[in-house]
């Protein structure tokens, strides 16, 4: 049942409360045949507080002050409100108008189409019981039942609501809506479309003038495989953006990722995302979801719209990741889609199983949703903690090159001044039984399920120690660091941030730069003396000297 109406004080009463007859063609009273009744006919019209009455005939009850109106009925009240209808009873006392048939309710610019309207004079409440349209400024509003209170400008309508416009179309079973400011407000299960988007909202506020939403109670906003939900959204979709806050999910089917976060922004005309607050990305393209958190991502997205569209995502900062079987935590990232390449910057560190790889910046390319290879630039590490987990295999260089085949590690190049530590096993009973010691140019290593099986290298130079004769700066590379206190354990734990001890963050290598060349002029040559035999040329005037004597670096 609908809502039961909001009663309001009473009008202040008026002594004169009497219809008055201002005018019939023609006039004939029969008690025997009519009763109470005086028969009115031809351009009838009645006067009743301020409110004119017209009909083309009627039936006039002067002792209850009522009367029936027959053909084009009118009733005006003031210059702003007028009701049309081909029948009318009306009751002087009560200040009621029961109309029915082609019934037409107009105020200002609003108009109510019906077939059976009660307007209470008393209240200014017209209320319809067997379907009707609302039409204001442009916007059409249907449903079943429904209330028009012309003093607020506040409808209310239930039952199989429907409020259309010209790029939004809402269906719903309660509604209310202002005729002044053209605001829709939603009370219960509603599905609406404006422009490409879907929005399903059990309560909000739509403004029809603006296309602005308000959506709240964790309403859902879709466009073209896109969805957001927050405990509240705002979206305009004439510049199609949507803002949400408090616990926000932004997911991508398309592209199988999610955001979330406490405040969520999404432009669907140029595809910008954004997420912050607690924010996670989840990567759920592959066997195992990947999830990432940072203090805010973004991601653009570009030729959207075209066949050659594709996304970037960056994340900043305190990254950390978390999947089954890789974490990883850096300061920032950016994934390129187009390129299928993830780059991390600023202290990154990848974990794989007992691996731990790092560097200055580290590049990850991926093919088919899985990783392809991998880019370690700067102060490369690899380290592979052993089953004992007190002995390390060991190699660092200025870069690294890792390839994968079906996420497995097969080949990595070490890349200038590579030194590695590696330790020999006794296949049998599993036995340390050497550490080797190398240093050179250039290390390829070659892995079968993930165990490294043979090693090639140029012009190497090292030592194989005994276990039981390793010097102890031997035992680990100088920048050796194992930072099992900074892997996130799951992903609850990509939310707690922990940084590297002091003593252990990688100070990055500055890169020397060639001197700089200054044009230094020599001294003029003194006059010769008269030469007793023929003089050498004269040097020239000028020389190219660096100021710096130091070589340049091979780099």
């Amino acid at each position: 049942m609908p809502p039961a109406r909001k009663k309001k004080p009473r009008k202040p009463k008026v002594t004169d409360k009497r219809i008055y007859l201002v005018h019939a063609d023609e006039l004939r009273y029969d008690q025997y045949q009519n009763r109470d009744a005086q028969v009115l006919r031809g351009n009838v019209h009645f006067d009743h507080m301020g409110a004119r009455l017209y009909c083309d005939s009627a039936n006039f009850f002067e002792a209850s002050n009522s009367f029936e109106a027959f053909g084009h009925v009118k009733m005006y009240q003031g210059d702003t409100l007028s009701l049309f209808s081909d029948y009318a009873y009306y009751d002087g006392n009560d200040e009621l108008a029961r109309a029915r048939y082609n019934v037409v309710l107009k105020h200002r610019k609003t108009t109510l189409y019906t077939d059976s309207l009660d307007y209470d004079r008393m209240y200014d409440l017209g209320y319809f019981f067997e379907g009707g349209k609302l039409v204001d400024n442009g916007s059409v509003l249907t449903s079943d039942w429904g209330e028009y209170h012309t003093d607020t400008k506040m409808a209310f309508f239930a039952y199989d609501v429907e409020l259309k416009d010209k790029d939004f179309f809402l269906t719903t079973d309660s509604l209310y809506y202002n005729t002044q400011t053209s605001v829709a407000h939603i009370v219960g299960p509603s599905d609406i479309i404006s422009g490409n988007s879907q929005i399903y909202s059990e309560d909000g506020y739509f403004n029809t003038n603006t296309d602005h939403s308000e959506l709240y109670g964790r309403s859902v906003l879709r466009d073209n495989g896109r969805t957001m939900v927050g405990d509240s959204v705002y979206y305009n979709s004439n510049g199609g953006t949507s803002y949400a806050f408090g616990n926000v999910e932004f997911k991508d089917s398309i592209n199988k990722n999610i955001l979330l976060g406490d405040y969520c922004e999404y432009n669907e005309a140029t595809g910008y995302a954004m997420a912050t607050k607690k924010a996670v990305a989840v990567d759920f393209s592959q066997k195992d979801s990947l999830f990432m958190h940072a203090d805010t991502f973004k991601i653009f997205t570009y030729n959207i719209n075209t066949d050659s569209v594709y996304r970037v995502m960056h994340a900043y900062n305190k990254v950390r990741a978390y999947r089954v079987d890789v974490q990883a935590v850096c300061d920032s990232l950016v994934y390129d889609q187009k390129d299928s390449v993830m780059i991390m910057y600023r202290d990154p560190i990848v974990w794989n199983g007992n691996q731990q790889l790092l560097g200055e910046e580290i590049r990850t390319y991926m093919k088919d949703s899985t990783i392809d290879y991998a880019h370690v630039i700067g102060q490369a590490l690899s380290i592979e903690q052993m089953f004992d987990t007190i002995h390390y295999n060991q190699l660092t260089s200025k870069e690294m090159m890792a390839y994968f085949t079906n996420g497995e590690i097969r080949e990595a190049h070490a890349k200038t001044n590579a030194i590695a530590i590696y330790h020999m096993i006794d296949d049998a009973d599993s036995t340390f039984l050497a550490q080797d010691y190398t240093e050179s140019p250039l290390m390829k290593m070659f892995f079968d399920k993930r165990k490294m099986k043979s090693i090639w290298m140029e012009k190497p130079s090292g030592v194989m120690y005994p276990m039981t004769q390793i010097p102890a700066d031997k035992k680990f590379l100088p920048n050796f660091a194992w930072f099992d206190y900074i892997r996130p354990l799951d992903k609850n734990d990509i939310f707690n941030w922990r940084g590297k001890r002091q003593e252990q963050e990688l100070k990055p290598e500055k890169r020397r730069e060639a001197p700089v060349q200054t044009l230094k002029k020599s001294p003029p040559p003194a006059a010769p003396a008269v030469p007793t035999e023929p003089a050498e040329p004269a040097a020239s005037t000028e020389s190219v000297e660096p100021s710096d004597p130091t070589p340049l670096p091979n780099e």
